[in-house]
Formats: C-alpha cells, sequence, structure tokens
C-alpha cells in the first residue's frame, strides 16, 4: 500500500490516541485581517480574483473575543471586476476594495422590523449627487441642487430594484476627491453585474440590515481571496 493512502485512513479520533490534536483549520477571515475597523461587527465581500464578477459576502460578530459568522451571501460586484480603492477612477464599472465605514442605509421599501441603523427613506426628490464640479459630489441630496446636473446623478427612485434597501459604503465619502467615484453602495441584486458597488438577494440585504448595530461600529472589507487580509482602510 501507498504511504499517501495510509496516511489519508488516519482519522480524528486516530490522532486523539497519538496525542495529536486534529488540524482546526483557518481561522475565521477577520481574525486573519490586519483591521477590521476596531468594531465589533464586521462585514466581508471577497471575490477570488480581481476580474471577477461575483464571490460571497459574509457578516460577523466579535463575540468573546471570537469572530463568529452571522450571515453569508452570493454577491455581485462590479461589471469589470475589483480595484485598489485608492487608484480608482470613476465611470469604470470596478469595485473599490479597501475597508470602509457603513455611514447611513437607505430604501425605497421601508425599513425592516428590528433596523437600528440610521435608515433614509427614498422619495421623488432623492438624489445622489455624482457630479464632479458639484459642491455636493457624492452626498445624498433632496432636493437636486442647481450646481448638480441630473445627466451626472442616480434618481434614487428610479432603481425600484437595487435600491429597495440598500447601505452606503464610506468609499470617498469623508473627503471626496473628484473622479474618483461616487455612490458606492451594498444593495439588492439587479439584472447582473453592478457598476461598482456589491449586490446581494433581496432576503440577504434585509437581514444584514436587522442585524447590524450603530453601537457595534459595523464596517465593510472588500477585496480578492488573496488580498481581503491587507485591505487598507480608506
Amino acid at each position: 500500500m501507498r504511504p499517501g493512502v495510509v496516511l489519508a485512513l488516519v482519522s480524528a479520533s486516530s490522532l486523539g490516541l497519538l496525542g495529536l490534536a486534529p488540524d482546526p483549520g483557518p481561522a475565521p477571515l477577520p481574525a486573519r485581517m490586519a483591521d477590521t475597523g476596531g468594531g465589533s461587527q464586521l462585514i466581508t465581500a471577497q471575490a477570488d480574483r480581481a476580474d471577477s464578477t461575483s464571490g460571497t459576502l459574509t457578516w460577523w460578530d466579535l463575540k468573546d473575543g471570537q469572530w463568529v459568522q452571522a450571515g453569508t451571501a452570493p454577491a455581485r460586484f462590479g461589471a469589470n471586476g475589483l480595484v485598489e480603492g485608492g487608484s480608482r477612477q470613476q465611470g469604470t464599472d470596478t469595485t473599490p476594495t479597501g475597508l470602509y465605514d457603513l455611514p447611513f442605509a437607505f430604501g425605497i421599501k421601508a425599513a425592516p422590523s428590528g433596523t437600528s441603523v440610521e435608515y433614509r427613506a427614498v422619495r421623488e426628490g432623492s438624489w445622489w449627487c455624482q457630479d464632479n464640479d458639484s459642491a455636493s459630489y457624492n452626498r445624498w441630496v433632496e432636493p437636486l441642487p442647481a450646481d448638480c446636473r441630473a445627466s451626472e446623478s442616480e434618481h434614487l427612485v428610479s432603481y425600484s430594484t437595487q435600491y429597495a434597501y440598500a447601505l452606503v459604503i464610506g468609499f470617498n465619502y469623508e473627503q471626496p476627491v473628484r473622479g474618483r467615484g461616487a455612490g458606492i453602495f451594498l444593495h439588492v441584486n439587479g439584472a447582473g453585474a453592478t457598476a461598482g458597488c456589491v449586490s446581494v438577494p433581496e432576503d440577504a440585504m434585509q437581514r444584514i440590515l436587522q442585524w447590524a448595530e450603530p453601537g457595534k461600529r459595523p464596517h465593510i472589507a472588500m477585496g480578492t481571496a488573496d488580498g481581503v487580509t491587507a485591505v487598507t482602510r480608506y
């Protein structure tokens, strides 16, 4: 019999008899990350490669010093994959990698029961300004300001499927850099890949909104399988 076959037959109980502990496997993803935002809740959005348009979104709780998975869902990314957040360019249909806070939520539908994060109701006058020449660049506005062109912005109520529920991802948000990109959200799936956002099925979006607690300082880390543990905070 070949040695490799003999090794394959050694069971976990046999290891115990030999005084060897079974391999516990890799630590949870957040435990392997250099930075998780400092809170006790984290969302990870992980793609296989930089050119992937799909992957996995998982949300985690830190309990007694250990990261515990609270839920998971299939995720979609930008039509042109993922790119490092600090070098992203607007209009490239890429999802920015990095670690970001989640400033607030919004939606065309009413907030799911139990939602505790700030939740803004989308109305006819709700817009997201993406005009690089506007003082309101990368901001929710009601109504649309005179210096923000409608052709360079999103009329939120027009996206009845995607923006049924959404969380703002704090990419380029605190101190916006013109031309880097605006309106990056975690939202409900549309017909396919996104223009740079991350999307999940509607039921997953509802569960995330019910799970997130402002006092636990939730963040989102977006990256690839070989790079999400080293994402940069922006």
